[in-house]
């Protein structure tokens, strides 16, 4: 789940939970030494501030964690075929589906995608990413989003070798929504 977030949202994570770590660290080893009594009178303070503490880090993941809610769904303009015309800013499929292996391509959605998606003919049920079984999506839109990821989806170009793109857009296009 980890790699699914994005650089911002793993620093806002790691920020929030440096603070939490630090204060755990200070008030459990440091300041018992140089004063015994700790929280002693100042027990609201410290209850106070745990649960602060606490709160912000249940936010920060809440949020952090949120998705935009359009990974997954086609646009508006994929959907309707509108006349408009567009300058392409992402990378279009150099390789068909038809020519991934979806046998190949269930062992690397399995091991890679599975925690995030839900997809019925894997036996994945991730809840991070959209649930492929609902949204369908067609080769084109299943490359798009593997080889450049969105919102909350990371890009898998060069994490994953073409043939395993490839592979995957097979999979998931033929086994969605089966």
């Amino acid at each position: 789940m980890l790699l699914a977030l994005s650089s911002d949202q793993k620093l806002g994570l790691a920020l929030v939970a440096g603070a939490f770590v630090a204060f755990a660290l200070v008030s459990s080893i440091v300041i018992p030494r140089s004063n015994p009594a700790f929280p002693g009178r100042k027990l609201g303070l410290f209850l106070g501030a745990s649960v602060a503490f606490t709160v912000a880090m249940l936010l920060t993941v809440a949020f952090v964690a949120k998705e935009t809610g359009d990974e997954g769904q086609p646009t508006a303009a994929e959907t309707q075929g509108t006349t408009e015309t567009t300058q392409p800013t992402q990378t279009t499929p150099t390789t068909e589906a038809s020519e991934g292996d979806p046998a190949a391509g269930k062992t690397v959605f399995v091991s890679t995608c599975g925690d995030c998606h839900t997809l019925a003919d894997a036996g994945t049920t991730g809840t991070v990413g959209p649930n492929l079984d609902q949204t369908k999506p067609d080769a084109t839109l299943a490359y798009d989003r593997v080889t450049n990821g969105k919102g909350g989806m990371p890009a898998w170009k060069g994490t994953l070798s073409d043939t395993q793109i490839a592979d995957v857009v097979a999979y998931v296009s033929s086994a969605a929504g089966s």
